[in-house]
């Protein structure tokens, strides 16, 4: 066959259809993320203590920069690149589902052929916000704190919380990153799984994900919110507490895209 047939047979894949979904269907998606968790407890905890080395790995780097104090920032915003790290955990996810053999080869092969799709594309977006997330933060301390801003976790949140200045960087700085962190969340929050499940582009995936929390924003955005929290209370001890927490919410979130989507004829 030649290149000509074969981009002429070549069917361009549908996009899933986006359902409603109520807060019993992520009740639903904790409870099956969690189930996954105990059926295949190694990758989890493999893929969750990666996470949390990477914490560990940023905080070594600022403490070598004495710079210590911006790990709060990143604290923000670490879990929104919570759904590009966990290919892997949707992938036993997904063979646990489907009832396929699990391996490590199998899990590892699957998630080290994503830099060959789409997801790629996708990483590169969730890093490029969350870089332009850490510059926001120094710009709006340089207009706010200027040559005040400490040195020192225990400096930082003084300054904010007990100056005029430093109120303001909070405030600013707060409604920056919420906007910035529900725009990744909706563009994310199932793109990943479903790059990971089908062959679809990079485009497509983000504005179904998109479509997703416009279909049911209550619901999503407490999602949003449990796993927000959930990330940021496991990452106060050394971000140990991911190891566990990050696999659970990782299985849960391919549950959760599950949920949300049914698949459409393709032509």
């Amino acid at each position: 066959m030649s290149s000509a047939e074969q981009v002429a047979d070549y069917v361009v894949p549908k996009a899933p259809k986006v359902v409603a979904i109520s807060w019993s269907t992520i009740t639903e998606s904790l409870g099956k993320g969690l189930s996954d968790f105990r059926r295949a407890p190694k990758y989890g905890l493999f893929f969750g203590a990666f996470f949390a080395l990477g914490g560990l790995a940023i905080l070594a780097i600022l403490s070598f920069f004495e710079s210590v104090w911006m790990i709060l920032p990143i604290m923000i915003g670490f879990p929104l690149i919570g759904p590009f790290a966990a290919t892997g955990i949707y992938e036993v996810s997904r063979r646990l589902a489907m009832n396929d053999p699990l391996s490590w080869k199998a899990v590892m092969l699957t998630v080290f052929a994503q830099r060959e799709r789409q997801t790629a594309w996708i990483a590169f977006s969730v890093l490029f916000i969350f870089w332009v997330w850490i510059y926001l933060v120094r710009v709006l301390i340089a207009l706010f704190l200027g040559f005040n801003a400490p040195s020192s976790i225990a400096g930082f949140i003084d300054v904010v919380l007990t100056t005029q200045s430093g109120m303001m960087f909070l405030i600013v700085g707060t409604l920056v990153g919420a906007v910035l962190a529900l725009f990744l969340f909706s563009a994310t929050v199932i793109a990943m799984p479903l790059l990971l499940d089908t062959e679809l582009d990079f485009v497509t995936a983000m504005i179904t994900s998109f479509q997703t929390v416009t279909k049911s924003p209550v619901p999503m955005l407490g999602w949003g919110v449990i796993v927000t929290l959930l990330a940021m209370i496991a990452m106060v001890p050394m971000f140990l507490g991911l190891i566990i927490v990050f696999p659970i919410l990782g299985h849960a979130t391919w549950h959760l895209y599950k949920a949300a989507t049914e698949p459409v004829p393709q032509d």
